[in-house]
């Protein structure tokens, strides 16, 4: 949704990662992992789902911030695109507010991931507050859907060190992104679409928000435009099998 700071671990952490970023203030840092290099470093067999993401040119796509009123008609579009998504839910007025929409989400075959409670940045907080942000969220999905988030991202992207060691403790990764089309910024449809075309590339995790006006009606022309050069949409799971996300790490394309 807005900028990015990532850094490291260790160097041995950076080598299984193969990815390493200076944060904005030039002194944050911490090691992402990409998409490519989870399905290389995983011992596990097989793939996850009907798409196996080592040959297919796949991408995901990826919602912040909802549920909302604008969900059912994207899960209208979704169900009959026949496209998984990824949703990372907001738990105050929106969790709380439409359950209905999390239990059809979880119904219809998406993946449900935690994007706080509150949308506090996580790196400005304390770890009780952190700990409350994650807990809070996952509970809420937990109880709706019977399963419990694996994944979740951070407001804003902004993530650290010490956030990646209380996420660890949560049994989270975090998932950030590659391609952004700034909808929080226009309600133009058309230009939502060509920023997200334009961007995607092989492995891109796309970020979108249901709550914002111009945002479903471009979805349909980002999936049928995709898919006319050769992608194929997973969720962010697929998008790593056969390996898995790994609690603690941070994963970007």
């Amino acid at each position: 949704m807005m900028k990015i700071r990532r850094g490291f671990r260790a160097a041995a952490v950076l080598a299984a990662a193969g990815a390493l970023s200076l944060g904005l203030s030039g002194c944050t840092r911490y090691d992402t992992t990409s998409p490519s290099t989870a399905r290389k470093v995983s011992g596990e067999a097989g793939r996850f789902g009907t798409v196996d993401c080592r040959r297919a040119k796949c991408v995901a796509l990826t919602f912040d911030a909802g549920p909302s009123e604008n969900s059912p008609r994207l899960l209208d579009i979704l169900k009959d695109k026949k496209v998984p998504a990824t949703f990372f839910l907001l738990g105050k007025n929106h969790i709380a507010d439409h359950p209905d929409l999390v239990e059809r989400m979880a119904r219809e075959g998406h993946e449900l991931a935690g994007h706080t409670w509150d949308h506090k940045i996580l790196t400005d907080i304390d770890d009780t507050q952190i700990r409350e942000e994650f807990r809070r969220t996952d509970d809420a999905v937990e109880k709706l859907t019977g399963k419990r988030p694996t994944l979740m991202r951070p407001p804003q992207g902004r993530t650290n060190d010490h956030v990646s060691e209380l996420a660890e403790k949560e049994g989270l990764a975090q998932i950030l992104w590659d391609v952004t089309t700034k909808d929080y910024t226009t309600t133009d449809s058309a230009l939502i679409q060509k920023r997200a075309v334009e961007q995607t590339k092989r492995d891109s995790i796309i970020l979108l928000h249901d709550i914002y006006k111009g945002t479903v009606p471009a979805v349909p022309g980002i999936i049928d435009t995709l898919k006319q050069k050769g992608y194929v949409f997973v969720t962010v799971p697929q998008l790593l099998a056969p390996g898995k996300a790994e609690a603690g790490k941070v994963y970007r394309p």
